[in-house]
């Protein structure tokens, strides 16, 4: 049987069965970590996401028989473009049997769209912006995943390669170990870096006031951190509006921890959360009816021997100079206080040495590998 391309309409009723693919392929999967469907529909929907403002995107659907067997998006991201002077179509948002005429078909409509609107590239998985998901899992298949990453299969990137998709960059993951006391170096460092530069570490008990004080400033400092990275786009102003408005009040302030400088600048960020891998999962990608209580449990109630580094940003001119030692002083206490025995790094750059060399002085296992793929059309 021959398959069917389709194109998806915008609207929630086509996207949420868009989404509902991507969780349903994966049924009984104990890795997979399934997202909320309507932040993933929101996030695919241009009446929503402010992102549009900066990106043109098509949705399609393989069916075969009259049943989905595929999903892809396919994203011009105009910012990123001119930023990186490139002509690139994104794929994103990819789900598909283990069936290369599937695969295929759903590729060759993306490349094909690309190609009428101009583009003589094609890469992915992205999103439409960094706050996205991105990176096809190539090692760690028998790991769990987390809620800032993407989980799939072993086959998908085999064919991938067999389409003649080359690696662009490969981003690594780290478990690391808390340890039952800070490092006695990292301490030393803390103190230092404390005195020397005039800094202080910041804890908030208001969630109105952090989001107010931290919330814009926050993304400023990550376009400005991040602005060296590969295929980072400088978020537009709404899409930062969107971001503290969406995501930062419902950042646990315990596991917030702001450095400032003595004229009250931010010069770094840290935020970790509870691992909500199970919950996610307890929740199968519903809020009701109980999906609320298996992540809000495991929000506030430590039942999760495993925190998520969710993001970590340091000012440019701070960077190397010892900061990120201050930022895990101050919740590394705070992690055996809960009894997280393990973090998750999250996705870093395999070649982002700096970034990477801020767990030198933990026990640390790098157990997932991510990858960028691309290739000329």
């Amino acid at each position: 049987m021959s398959v069917e391309i389709r194109v998806i309409p915008k609207t929630k009723k086509e996207l949420k069965k868009f989404v509902q693919f991507g969780i349903d392929l994966y049924k009984g999967n104990d890795c997979f970590v399934p997202p909320l469907v309507i932040d993933e529909v929101n996030t695919l929907n241009p009446a929503f996401n402010p992102a549009f403002e900066l990106c043109d995107a098509e949705y399609f659907m393989a069916f075969r028989d009259g049943k989905p067997v595929g999903r892809i998006a396919a994203i011009i991201q105009h910012r990123s473009n001119e930023t990186h002077h490139q002509k690139a179509v994104r794929f994103g948002f990819v789900d598909f049997i283990d069936d290369y005429e599937v695969s295929k078909a759903l590729f060759d409509a993306a490349i094909a769209w690309g190609k009428e609107k101009g583009m003589n590239t094609i890469i992915g998985p992205f999103g439409f912006c960094d706050m996205d998901h991105e990176g096809m899992l190539v090692e760690g298949f028998d790991r769990i995943g987390t809620m800032a990453t993407i989980y799939n299969y072993p086959y998908y990137p085999q064919h991938l390669e067999k389409m003649g998709f080359e690696k662009r960059a490969d981003w690594v993951e780290f478990r690391i170990k808390v340890p039952d006391a800070i490092p006695e170096k990292h301490k030393r460092i803390s103190e230092i870096v404390q005195k020397k530069y005039n800094l202080r570490i910041i804890k908030y008990k208001d969630s109105k006031k952090a989001v107010a004080e931290v919330g814009r400033p926050l993304f400023d400092l990550i376009n400005e951190a991040y602005a060296d990275l590969f295929e980072y786009t400088k978020l537009s102003d709404n899409q930062i509006d969107y971001y503290v408005k969406y995501y930062i009040g419902m950042v646990r302030l315990d596991l917030l921890t702001v450095i400032k400088d003595q004229d009250d600048n931010l010069v770094g960020l840290g935020i970790a959360i509870p691992d909500l891998s199970r919950a996610l999962q307890k929740a199968k990608g519903k809020i009701l009816p109980f999906g609320w209580y298996h992540l809000m449990r495991a929000m506030y109630f430590n039942v999760t021997d495993t925190v998520d580094l969710m993001l970590v940003a340091v000012k440019k001119e701070y960077q190397n100079k010892g900061v990120n030692a201050l930022l895990f002083t101050d919740l590394i206490p705070y992690f055996q206080k809960y009894g997280f025995k393990y973090a998750e790094s999250n996705p870093e750059l395999e070649l982002n040495t700096k970034v990477q060399s801020q767990w030198q002085y933990f026990e640390t296992e790098q157990h997932k590998r991510r990858r960028a793929y691309g290739k000329d059309i």
